[in-house]
């Protein structure tokens, strides 16, 4: 995950250390460059509140690396999917996983579930919190058949990528809530 944490979740990594589940933080610049420099190959990776691109020869370590990204691919690349979602008047978001390649979020997606937003009265926070349950049993579902699901291509004619250069076009959905975003702009 990225360090410092996002305050507004629970911790990644306090939940990794109390599973014995193996971390590698950006934060942490040591681990990495020890990692860069093993010739021994990473079985899976699983990315999570992560917002760096993962280098290629990192990519290249691993016999598997997904991501679980907060948003129906490939409609909604990149930063704050559920942000735009709801500027976007959408009906309908999503949660995905997929490889991570050298691209934003345009890796072969091999699981993804969608669910009903509702942008006249939802915040983001309302939306985030549903996307931690529905996240949380597409991976519970997905991970136990990982082996035998054969990974999709994304049609990139169907993308859209909003980076974090576009968030001040978020206004009133930038922050968790209305509220929040006001106080931004202010």
């Amino acid at each position: 995950p990225v360090i410092p944490e996002p305050s507004w979740t629970d911790s990644f990594i306090e939940w990794a250390n109390k599973k014995g589940v193996s971390i590698v933080t950006s934060g942490h610049y040591k681990d990495v460059l020890l990692l860069e420099n093993e010739d021994e190959k990473i079985d899976l990776v699983f990315s999570v509140f992560y917002d760096k691109i993962i280098k290629k020869w990192f990519i290249d370590k691993c016999d598997k690396i997904l991501n679980l990204h907060n948003g129906p691919l490939p409609r909604y690349r990149g930063v704050s999917p559920i942000n735009w979602a709801l500027k976007n008047n959408e009906i309908k978001h999503g949660i995905t996983i997929h490889a991570i390649n050298e691209g934003v979020d345009e890796g072969p997606i091999y699981a993804q579930v969608e669910y009903s937003i509702y942008p006249g009265f939802d915040e983001v926070i309302d939306v985030y919190r549903r996307a931690l349950e529905y996240g949380w049993v597409l991976f519970d579902q997905t991970m136990p058949i990982l082996d035998k699901i054969v990974p999709r291509l994304q049609d990139d004619n169907l993308a859209l990528c909003y980076d974090s250069k576009k968030n001040d076009l978020l206004q009133e959905r930038r922050g968790f809530t209305k509220k929040q975003s006001i106080k931004i702009f202010s």
